[in-house]
Parts: C-alpha cells; structure tokens; sequence
C-alpha cells in the first residue's frame, strides 16, 4: 500500500489526522486543497511533501483549460509558488516542485496536452525514485544493526511520509524483515503526537515489538542503558551535516552522544540542502500556539490566553551525529566532504553507489559503539520480503545487558493515464 498516489489527475492520500483511529483517503483536486492538506498535516514528512508538492504542479498544469503550453506552464508555476510557501523548513518540497517545473521549462514540446504530460511524467518519477531510495536506504543501514538492539525513534518515518516504506522507521522494517531481532521504542513526539498515533500504528502493522514512551522520559531511557540506538529522518540536511528534525531531536543527540551510543539520521539525498552551509541557516517553521495548549486541538490543557512557543524542528549539530544514512552510501564525518561527494555521485535518485562503496568517507566516529546491549522481546520471526540480509559490518558490542524494551502488538505508471480535460 502507498500512502500518496496519482489517479488520472486526483492525488490521493492517506489523511494522516484521522490515524489511528480511522484509515481514511482523501481526494486532492486543486492547489488550494494541497495546500490545505499540507498545513494542517493531512499530509505530512520531507519526502512526502515533495511528492505531493509535485503532483501539485503536474496537476495544475492539467487541469489548466487551454491549448497554449505557455500557459499551462504558467498555471504550474503558480501552484509551485503557493506550495513552496506553505512549509519552509523540509527543503525537499521546494526541491520536487523546481524539479517539475524545471522540466516543463526544458521542453521542447509545444502542444498543451504533451506538455502536461512531461509533467505528470516528471512528478511520478520523483514518488517511483522516492520508493526505491528508502529501499536502498534500508539495505545500506542493515550493517549498523545489532540484534537484540533496542532502537529509540522520533515522529513518525515510515510508508506513511515516503513513496516507499520509509526512512529511519523504514531501515528499522527493513532490519525487522531481515530476521534481526530488534525492539523499537518510539516517543510520544509532542504536541501533535505522531509517533504515538503513527508511527505505533505502522509498528502494529509489521509485528515489530514497540513501545511508547513520553518525549521527556526519553533521555532518562538513554542515560539507563535502555536503549542501544537512535534513529531519525530528516527535514533540512545542511552541507556541514548539521540536521533540521522534529522538535525534540537535538535532545535525544545530546543524551546519545552522552551513553556512547549511535545517533543516526535516514534521509534522501533530496534533503540535504548544499546551499545552506550550516543549521544556522536553515529556516524553522513556527506553528500555531493552540497546538501546544490543547491535545489535538480537542482539549484546552493551559488557561485561557496562555502564550507558547511552538517551533516544529530544531537543529542538531553534525558533531552529535554518528551516520547520516542515505540511498547512496552512509555519510561519516567529516561531513562536508562526505555530503558534497554523496549528493554529487549519481544524477538520478535512487540509483545505487557502486559496489562496495557503502562508506562515503571516514571512520566510524567515537560515539559509534553502543554502551550498553538491551534484551529486545523480539519474536524473530522475519517476513517474506526482503530475503536474508548479509550483515558483515555490524558494531561489536559490550555484552552487559540492561534493559528490556518493546512489546508485541499486533498506479502503474500513471502519468500515461491523464486526466480528462474540463469541457471548454
């Protein structure tokens, strides 16, 4: 199941503010309700919203009546305008949009119709390479498994914000299928709950042993030898390796960095942003203050008119970070270099780096030995799909066990398949 497709002009997805409670899909049929969708969430995750933002613009161009390509160009780049503006932080969006538009604008087609399908054709392109980065991302991130690790994840990185089956969370399913018996511990990731109603909600679905801890008890868990691994996704990856995530992160990376445990981030190679040369740089989006007086909006938890702040990421330095795990290889510091020549090697998305280069450059930092092993109540039963997964360079360690966490819960192509025009 994806959670974003394309069906002949309708962008359909998953409305990620009604799980766990409800699987309900939504029909996007204009800019004005992507947008929506995107500002209040229904849609949601760096690699999502670059998808969508791009069928955003295939589809303006679409649906736009007229038989002038100029004009239907013109109709794409204002959709690319609008939703670029709606959330400033996740740097793939602006990335996929400019993609698609970028596309238009090297045609040398001139009829309006083929124009549009260059593109649908484009913005399709972007979800099916989007799928087969997080599969790569996975398989690269295998080797950095212990089994019995106990992993602690932030916000929600899986199918539901990806064309595929997601970043950190979905190396965490890739490692689970794999047969390496693993537990995930997954935060709360306040205040509007994601990893307690999404990320458990996908956890459920594949069997994984979870479970849910508050965000403030998550560095106590660190502290303790609970947890024998962080991983997270990524909004804004900065040239000198500098990250932009959920609020909540940078605390998490202080507490691991602190255990000697690994830190690592999961992310495409569209994330990381070469012009931005630090997180000093990278814009954070500040939302609004009932999202942290009241629980989803439903029930008030301050007094009337209390102030909040609200910020949505926050930057954690490249020191902090033990791997920085894309579809391409893993990045080590010093991050740079690592980065420049990760998002230099390949010009599509998706394509794998040649083998046996799975390290871009450097040695595992200090920080990449886990202090502790925790017992994971994994069953270790794996699935089907991937088939048994070589490990050759998994990190040794101490065999003191602390902890025990986690508990069992249970379109082809079709930008060939355009819409219908709206009658003239």
């Amino acid at each position: 199941m994806r959670s974003i497709e394309w069906d002949a002009g309708d962008i359909v997805v998953i409305d990620q503010t009604r799980l766990p409670h409800a699987q309900d899909f939504i029909r996007l049929r204009s800019t004005e309700e992507i947008a929506e969708a995107i500002r209040s969430l229904r849609v949601r995750g760096a690699p999502a919203l670059g998808i969508v933002g791009a069928m955003g613009v295939a589809q303006a161009g679409l649906f736009v009546v007229t038989d002038d390509p100029d004009e239907v160009l013109a109709a794409a780049e204002a959709a690319g305008a609008t939703l670029k503006g709606t959330r400033p932080t996740a740097i793939n969006l602006a990335w996929a949009i400019e993609r698609v538009l970028e596309a238009g604008r090297a045609s040398t087609v001139r009829e309006a119709e083929r124009l549009a399908d260059v593109l649908v054709a484009e913005a399709i392109a972007i979800r099916e390479e989007d799928e087969q980065a997080c599969l790569m991302i996975g398989k690269h991130a295998v080797e950095l498994f212990e089994p019995r690790n106990v992993v602690l994840t932030h916000c929600n990185t899986g199918f539901l914000v990806t064309g595929g089956i997601g970043t950190a969370l979905g190396a965490i399913r890739y490692a689970h299928q794999s047969g390496i018996g693993i537990a995930v511990v997954a935060t709360e990731t306040r205040p509007l709950l994601q990893g307690a109603r999404l990320t458990t909600w996908e956890l459920g679905r594949l069997g994984i042993p979870h479970a849910l801890v508050v965000d403030a008890a998550a560095p106590g868990l660190i502290a303790r030898g609970e947890i024998t691994m962080v991983m997270v996704g990524a909004d804004r990856i900065a040239a000198n390796g500098d990250v932009a995530n959920k609020v909540g992160t940078y605390p998490l990376a202080l507490a691991a960095k602190a255990a000697g445990i690994p830190f690592i981030v999961l992310a495409p190679t569209s994330t990381i942003d070469p012009a931005v040369a630090s997180g000093a740089d990278i814009p954070v989006e500040e939302r609004d203050a009932g999202e942290v007086t009241t629980i989803l909006g439903a029930v008030s938890i301050a007094p009337p008119g209390t102030a909040s702040l609200n910020p949505a990421f926050d930057v954690t330095p490249a020191e902090l970070i033990t791997e920085i795990v894309t579809e391409r290889g893993i990045a080590r510091a010093p991050y740079k270099r690592s980065l420049a020549r990760i998002s230099g090697e390949t010009s599509r998305v998706g394509k794998a780096p040649p083998a046996g280069r799975t390290a871009v450059s450097g040695k595992p930092s200090g920080n990449g030995k886990a202090s502790v092993r925790a017992r994971a109540a994994a069953d270790g039963s794996a699935a089907k799909e991937p088939k048994t997964a070589k490990n050759p360079k998994r990190r040794k360690q101490p065999t003191k066990a602390s902890a025990k966490a986690g508990s069992s819960a249970s379109s082809s192509r079709s930008g060939r398949a355009r819409a219908k025009r709206p009658s003239r």
